[in-house]
């Protein structure tokens, strides 16, 4: 009786300890811009301590997607660590549909500025209506844990880390230096402003080396831009003691914003774009070298991802005779109005039935149609049809009845899973393979924002604490990421999540 009760004893014992068993820290990072393809693109410059070591000695799933449209940055920013998608989030674009007014997504007028004397600290995670990886590690081990978010863009540090952070620090580009706000802290710790300092002084030195060019595009564009991110995230480890704590774990957020701003000025096979990852594979191997230094080569999680991917340019499609065009987002919304005056024989001088075209999503003006003596309904089909007969559409259908659209399953499903009904637009405009929205003219660029797998097909690799190496190409979701982590560290999934725990991670 006695053995079998010791038996029973060690069972529950080690139970509990597997249980417990977490890594001393977690660290989510996120590639803003970064094509999936991008890993193997470049491969031959990278070293063997960045992407090339995630490769070999992490887990890498070759066949994530996002599964919800629009795919930009915020909307992904939140995705990826709320594992959920903008009709549960809530955060339906970079800008959306907040009591009806367009609003920036992390516009906060309650809380602000902390570093600086600008407004880009009136910030907060309040419009997110889900709980983060973050949150649920905090409450997990009841608020012992800190969790920090560093990046660049405020929303990339601001919803990442989620609503109970400790702190969330973004970059002012007014003030040059990184900021944060009431909501998080009083005033910066003065690790951050012994940094500020430092990084200040920098920009002072490379804006003399090159007085023709502003100090935000030398920071921008340049190498540089990522390199005081990942140094403020290195100072936020020292300083905080992140992963340093006896039995507690920690979680840094980190996102790289500076490929995006150069994908979106000069394309995805232009030269400063394969430079930049060339520098960013170099200083994430020195990042990973800081963790193995400063918490243990086994003792922390690290996770990279990307909150969206991005389009060849349409120039460089053209070139190579691929169907490619642009989408005149700054001509469209005046020729819409223009054509339902026209429509429902009304006066030039009548106020718009739709207020604009946002992430291709038309925005009805309800109160002008009702004023009109119109009806919805019939508003909805003219526009319905008169975009079926454009160039650059493939599809178009009103949100409301997404789900019973005509079209394929998986434009479909990405459509309702990105309409949110009390922030989203209210029909919905699918342009053809090739085609995306443009202002005013064509350049070298590009961007990102529809269901397309140039949009939609992101990396998503794991390494460190308990993850072996190995490959799969399963497909799997963005929204499965947090439901993975989550699985891993033996928490609660966000409240919002709707992923599943990938299983060649987690077995």
């Amino acid at each position: 009786m006695k053995k079998h009760l010791l038996t029973l004893i060690l069972l529950l014992a080690a139970g509990t300890a597997a249980a417990q068993d977490r890594p001393r820290l977690v660290v989510g990072i996120a590639v803003d811009q970064m094509r999936w393809d991008y890993i193997y693109r470049f491969y031959e410059d990278y070293t063997h301590h960045g992407f090339r070591r995630l490769l070999d000695d992490g887990f890498s799933c070759e066949n994530c997607q996002i599964n919800y449209i629009p795919s930009i940055t915020a909307i992904g920013h939140a995705s990826l660590f709320t594992g959920s998608v903008p009709s549960i989030h809530g955060i339906a674009g970079n800008n959306f549909l907040l009591n009806g007014k367009r609003t920036y997504c992390c516009t906060d007028t309650t809380v602000q500025t902390v570093g600086s004397n600008t407004k880009a600290g009136q910030r907060s995670p309040r419009n997110m209506l889900s709980t983060t990886i973050g949150d649920e590690l905090k409450t997990a081990t009841d608020w012992q844990s800190k969790v920090i978010g560093v990046s660049f863009k405020d929303r990339a540090a601001i919803l990442p880390a989620g609503h109970q952070a400790d702190a969330a620090y973004w970059f002012d580009t007014e003030a040059l230096c990184f900021i944060s706000s009431t909501y998080y802290m009083p005033e910066l710790p003065r690790w951050v402003k012994t940094y500020n300092d430092r990084i200040g002084n920098e920009i002072k030195q490379k804006a003399r080396k090159d007085n023709k060019v502003a100090p935000i595009n030398l920071i921008q564009y340049e190498p540089y831009g990522n390199e005081i991110t990942v140094g403020l995230a290195k100072a936020a480890i020292k300083n905080e003691r992140l992963g340093q704590r006896e039995d507690i774990t920690d979680m840094l957020t980190l996102s790289f914003s500076c490929p995006d701003i150069t994908g979106h000025r000069y394309g995805t096979h232009h030269e400063k774009t394969r430079a930049q990852y060339i520098e960013l594979d170099k200083q994430l191997a020195d990042f990973f070298d800081y963790l193995d230094q400063t918490i243990g080569k086994d003792r922390y999680l690290v996770f990279l991802s990307a909150d969206h991917g991005a389009a060849n340019g349409i120039r460089q499609n053209q070139a190579h005779r691929i169907p490619s065009d642009g989408f005149y987002i700054d001509k469209e919304e005046p020729a819409l109005n223009e054509f339902l005056k026209g429509h429902f024989h009304l006066s030039a001088s009548s106020p718009n039935l739709t207020n604009n075209i946002m992430d291709y999503k038309v925005v009805l003006n309800r109160k002008n149609i009702a004023s009109a003596g119109l009806k919805e309904e019939d508003v909805t089909k003219a526009i319905v049809d008169y975009y079926l007969e454009h160039p650059a559409v493939l599809y178009c259908f009103a949100l409301k009845d997404a789900a019973t659209a005509p079209v394929p399953a998986i434009i479909r499903e990405k459509a309702v899973n990105g309409y949110n009904p009390q922030r989203s637009g209210d029909i919905q405009i699918i342009l053809k393979p090739g085609y995306y929205g443009v202002w005013k003219a064509i350049d070298d660029g590009t961007t990102h924002g529809c269901w397309n797998p140039y949009d939609c097909h992101i990396p998503f690799m794991l390494m460190g604490w308990h993850i072996n190496h190995g490959i799969t190409s399963a497909e799997v979701h963005i929204t499965d990421i947090a439901a993975t982590i989550c699985s891993l560290i033996h928490i609660q999934m966000p409240s919002g999540s709707i992923g599943e725990p990938v299983i060649q991670v987690t077995k």
